[in-house]
């Protein structure tokens, strides 16, 4: 049996569309990790590590070596925008070398490491290869964020995106669906629709909240005030946020595999189709194409 040097230290997470890429394992886990509604990265395992330089290129050079045709790299794990700069550009220009035919090199981020970041870092970040990344806004709502633990404010992911736009790399954005509960789901929406209009993402997608290990970390945040949105309030909330979306050419996806009513569509042009399929599943549920709740691992 042929010895593969490349080593991956179980769970790995990639987004849906990066299915087709290439996964180098460059980080472990998170830099952050405290999200209250999150549990990829709580395994013993998965405390948040950074691969050695030179066993990255050893994987990079034997990728070239063993596969052609490489077209897509994705760098995991959880965040690795944490890395500095010149570790990062090190590593994309290893990628260069070695694997020609690659056309794009994307990533998890958050705000708080473009912060970290200077504009010229970013654009040459860019330049190296890094042309998209994947960023967990989850709320625009400052009060939800708080509760959530995520880290960040309305005007932290704001700037954040901003500067990415700025820099030429293209930005995904995820909001999730339900994470304000009942309470403060209006505010959840709006606020959520705001961000979206002051960064205009090239992708934007809304997830439903998935706590697969039980509500009392997260209950802990909201101090016992969340309650949890059946699927009705959910379709209610996602209406609200589509409704207050003022985008100019952003990719709309709610596809993911804890949507239940899947969406997709270009906003603006496709908004007034996107809102009737939301009111069809809010007054008509029974006509929507809805998946079934067997179906959904959530």
């Amino acid at each position: 049996m042929q010895y593969i040097p490349v080593s991956y230290i179980d769970p790995v997470f990639r987004p849906p569309s990066e299915a087709d890429s290439l996964i180098l394992q460059v980080t472990n886990g998170c830099s952050w990790n405290k999200c209250t509604y999150c549990d990829m990265y709580t395994q013993p395992q998965k405390r948040f590590s950074v691969k050695p330089e030179e066993d990255v290129k050893k994987e990079i050079e034997w990728f070239s070596r063993h596969y052609s045709g490489i077209r897509r790299v994705f760098l995991a794990d959880g965040d690795v925008v944490a890395l500095p700069a010149k570790r990062l550009l090190t590593i994309l220009d290893t990628i260069r070398e070695y694997l020609p035919e690659v056309t794009r090199v994307a990533s998890y981020c958050s705000p708080r490491n473009v912060t970290r970041k200077t504009d010229e870092e970013l654009r040459a970040l860019r330049a190296a290869g890094l042309k998209q990344v994947y960023v967990g806004a989850e709320s625009g709502d400052d009060y939800v964020l708080k509760c959530i633990n995520k880290g960040e404010t309305h005007q932290s992911t704001v700037d954040a995106l901003n500067r990415l736009a700025d820099a030429g790399i293209r930005r995904s954005v995820m909001i999730i669906n339900g994470v304000g509960g009942t309470r403060f789901s209006e505010q959840h929406a709006l606020n959520s629709a705001l961000l979206a209009n002051k960064t205009q993402p090239e992708f934007l997608a809304a997830l439903v909240l998935n706590l697969p290990h039980g509500e009392e970390r997260f209950q802990k945040g909201y101090n016992g005030q969340f309650i949890k949105m059946n699927q009705h309030e959910r379709f209610k909330e996602i209406r609200q946020f589509v409704g207050a979306l003022e985008l100019e050419s952003t990719i709309f996806r709610s596809d993911h595999a804890s949507n239940q009513l899947v969406l997709r569509g270009t906003l603006g042009k496709d908004k007034e189709r996107l809102l009737q399929e939301i009111d069809l599943a809010i007054e008509h549920p029974e006509q929507a194409h809805l998946r079934p709740e067997w179906i959904r691992p959530f």
